[in-house]
């Protein structure tokens, strides 16, 4: 099947050159065939995500046509304004599959707004909902290696598309000829008959003054002094980013110059993702250079932030995702109950993979935390919940550990350009107390414990990956561990009973350890890794650490 798949594609002119050439240097490599033929990308709630290449297994213009054909079909049964909002970061082909997308949408007599150059995931969510639009399409495969492209899906709320929907267009995709199945119209002609427009700029401007809405403490920054260097990572994030911390008074910021101009090649480093060390080193070596007080970086789409703050011996320290979204939770919080801008009854929401210190912090100061599922788009649907009761300003900020931040209804995904805002405004306001955001982080383990949060992956690549992680998890559940390391297991909870959780059903297993310590096992919905949380309480970081290092040696021969 997959070898007259190949042929059938070898017989097509097809419109990209570089896919044909790609084809003829695989002829009789059977491997090659079979790894972009044999299977083809699947359609979720996460939209597409693959290597660029030809075939049914990878990213190129003829999966973009067949899944934005699906995706029309869709909207065609949806009512409404009948028009879709398109946003792509700096990836290879990004802007090519952003126009491929428009050009198959207006042929199906569906509008689109696009933007005009590249903008991140929020502004793709904020056009969504400003426009009224269907549906929303993000060209980006976040922090995925140069290798990759992809395509997120959004519903009409802003949010990243609902299971039920993606089913749907799922099931119109695979009724779609691969190559021949996509109406197709050429994109300046769909410009030309009105159906192709650009975003406006009041749409533009109408994000920002959203974003500068949530500022907690107007003004602190204008006076603060605050030295900045910030990385696009060669992303989206340029624009957006330096034009609100412009706003709000940060002139300081130094961009680290080979990270600067969108370049989805990313030839600093292998993932331009912030969580990796080896993305943020040419920031913390300019912030050295430079004695900043603090260093950002944004992955491609920007909708994470990653930071360095400067420690009081002149050394950088990275913040992890979990630290700073306790720190932003107990800014925000402290801030808005002296400023009298706290909602009644205040609702703050995290992943279920995300730190239990959140917990603490929000109990402290009387808010009402919920934990869901992994994936933004459960955090975007708690938000919902409140804005059909009409309280949709009880949300005051929800995160995840993987460095994802969003204070405010205004989108309904993580938005590293708050994000920025929000950290730079915290390190201005403890500066003018004579404190640092270290100080705060070693004030809110004095009082609440010495949470230590750690992730671990294992990666199963290839077309039996996928499979391997399965057999997995199916063990795992079959036989379930009655101790790890030297830690009894007291309490197992699987996400795929939802009547045991009251969340939908998903395929994640807690682990609760004598003692308080906490192992979760996830697949990835995004990669072929499986992902372990480790969260340990010690008297000290050491202490902690020590219990981490032991469990992780644990489960380790698990995933071998």
């Amino acid at each position: 099947m997959y070898l007259d798949d190949y042929k059938r594609w070898m017989d097509t002119e097809l419109e990209d050159p570089a896919l044909t050439e790609e084809l003829k240097g695989i002829a009789g490599k059977d491997d090659e065939i079979k790894d972009r033929f044999a299977v083809a990308l699947k359609f979720g709630t996460a939209g597409l995500r693959g290597v660029l290449g030809a075939g049914s297994n990878r990213m190129n213009i003829y999966v973009v046509r067949q899944a934005t054909q699906g995706l029309a079909n869709w909207v065609k049964t949806q009512g409404g304004s009948q028009l879709v909002a398109i946003s792509y970061d700096s990836r290879i082909n990004s802007d090519v599959f952003a126009k491929t997308a428009a050009s198959v949408l207006a042929a199906n007599g569906i509008k689109v707004r696009i933007y005009d150059a590249l903008m991140p995931v929020p502004a793709l969510s904020f056009a969504t909902r400003y426009y009224q639009a269907n549906a929303g399409i993000m060209v980006t495969a976040s922090h995925n290696p140069a290798k990759y492209n992809g395509y997120k899906a959004y519903g009409p709320d802003g949010c990243q598309m609902t299971d039920e929907a993606a089913d749907i267009v799922y099931a119109e995709i695979q009724k779609t000829d691969i190559l021949t199945g996509a109406k197709v119209m050429d994109f300046e002609a769909g410009i030309k008959e009105g159906l192709i427009e650009y975003v406006g700029d009041d749409c533009k401007e109408a994000l920002y003054q959203a974003i500068e809405a949530r500022s907690v403490r107007p003004g602190i920054c204008a006076a603060s002094g605050l030295k900045l260097v910030y990385s696009p990572l060669n992303g989206s994030g340029l624009v957006p980013v330096t034009r609100v911390l412009k706003d709000i008074g940060i002139t300081d910021v130094t961009i680290v110059p080979e990270q600067q101009y969108p370049d989805g090649h990313f030839p600093t480093c292998p993932y331009p993702n912030p969580e990796i060390f080896e993305a943020l080193r040419l920031g913390l070596e300019l912030a050295e250079k430079t004695g900043a007080d603090l260093m950002l970086a944004t992955d491609p789409d920007a909708d994470r932030v990653g930071i360095a703050m400067k420690c009081p011996d002149g050394s950088y320290e990275l913040v992890s995702g979990n630290e700073m979204g306790v720190l932003l939770l107990d800014y925000i919080c402290a801030g808005r109950i002296e400023k009298g801008t706290m909602p009644k009854n205040p609702v703050a929401v995290k992943s279920i993979v995300s730190t239990p210190l959140a917990d603490a912090v929000a109990k402290n100061y009387g808010v009402e935390l919920r934990s869901v599922l992994t994936g933004f788009k459960w955090i975007g649907d708690q938000i919902a919940k409140l804005e059909a009761a009409g309280e949709a300003d009880r949300f005051i900020f929800g995160f995840e550990e993987s460095y994802g931040y969003l204070a405010g209804p205004y989108v309904r995904d993580k938005d590293a350009i708050i994000g920025s805002m929000l950290i730079c405004e915290m390190a201005a306001y403890y500066r003018s107390i004579g404190s640092s955001i270290k100080q705060r982080l070693e004030e809110i383990y004095e009082k609440y414990g010495r949470y230590l949060n750690k992730v671990d992956s294992f990666e199963f690549p290839g077309l039996s990956g996928m499979d391997k992680m399965a057999g997995i998890m199916d063990g795992l559940r079959q036989n379930p561990p009655a101790k790890i390391g030297d830690y009894a297991v007291v309490k197992v909870t699987d996400y795929k009973k939802p009547e045991e959780t009251g969340l939908p059903a998903a395929n994640v297993l807690v682990y609760k350890l004598e003692g308080g310590a906490e192992v979760i096992v996830r697949p990835s919905g995004t990669e072929p890794k499986i992902k372990t949380y480790f969260t340990t309480l010690g008297k000290d970081l050491a202490e902690a650490q020590v219990q981490k290092d032991a469990l992780a040696a644990a489960i380790a021969p698990i995933f071998e």
